[in-house]
């Protein structure tokens, strides 16, 4: 298995995910702590980060990039369960294994902690217990609306909230309402895993988003959400984040 490259870290004062990451609420003496124990890992797009059943030895947290979570079945089915975009953190302090496939879908750079000297600092820290829990917590909303996603919600209404998905979580939404450019870190084939539809079916929906005007293409991975609210519209979702029946 290809090895992942050690870089030289940045200072958490300077880190792009600082107010979001598992340090958000530390203060300066936390970070000073923080900063000698981490290492910056980085991994090229389709390498493995982490197996499922490996010993977690360290934790991280995701500086750059997008990373793809997935179990494989028995028979060699493999099924993509979750996007880890920066900030998100991998592992869980108490836990010895890594539950799931961890897959570097773009180039990622890691921000990564000792796994066991990490849970000290998390049971002397109640600044990262509590974002650590508020993390978790995000992450289980998240599974529950991609439950929602792939047992309720029409091929249209997959792409237009998956698309939605990347404005939000890249904050876009804050530049207003205006048109919000973004790219997308997975093919058309990933996103077909991803969301339980088939290539031609992915492709199908991208171009029907377009020819209504809610999205245009400026080259096969870059998009522009022209309607925000059309594209909210699209998923299927009222003002509340519910499903419309």
């Amino acid at each position: 298995m290809q090895m992942p490259s050690t870089t030289a870290a940045v200072r958490c004062v300077e880190c792009p995910i600082r107010h979001r990451a598992v340090c958000a609420r530390c203060d300066d003496d936390e970070l000073t702590l923080l900063e000698s124990m981490k290492s910056y890992k980085t991994y090229e797009a389709g390498q493995p980060i982490l197996w499922r059943g490996d010993e977690l030895v360290f934790v991280a947290s995701l500086v750059e990039g997008v990373a793809s979570l997935s179990k494989t079945l028995e028979d060699g089915r493999t099924q993509m369960v979750g996007l880890l975009l920066p900030s998100d953190f991998i592992g869980r302090p108490g836990r010895t294994q890594i539950e799931f496939d961890v897959t570097a879908t773009t180039d990622v750079t890691l921000c990564c902690f000792a796994r066991k000297p990490f849970e000290k600092l998390v049971d002397e820290t109640p600044h990262v217990a509590h974002r650590l829990m508020e993390l978790a917590l995000d992450e289980l909303d998240a599974a529950r609306d991609w439950m929602l996603l792939l047992g309720r919600k029409t091929a249209r209404e997959k792409i237009a909230t998956f698309i939605q998905m990347f404005v939000h979580r890249t904050h876009i939404e804050e530049a207003g309402d205006g048109p919000s450019s973004i790219e997308l870190p997975m093919t058309r084939d990933q996103i077909a895993n991803y969301l339980g539809l088939t290539l031609e079916t992915v492709s199908r929906q991208f171009s029907g988003l377009k020819k209504d005007g809610v999205i245009t293409f400026n080259d096969r991975k870059t998009l522009t959400v022209v309607d925000m609210a059309g594209l909210h519209d699209a998923t299927g979702d009222d003002d509340d984040g519910g499903l419309i029946v």
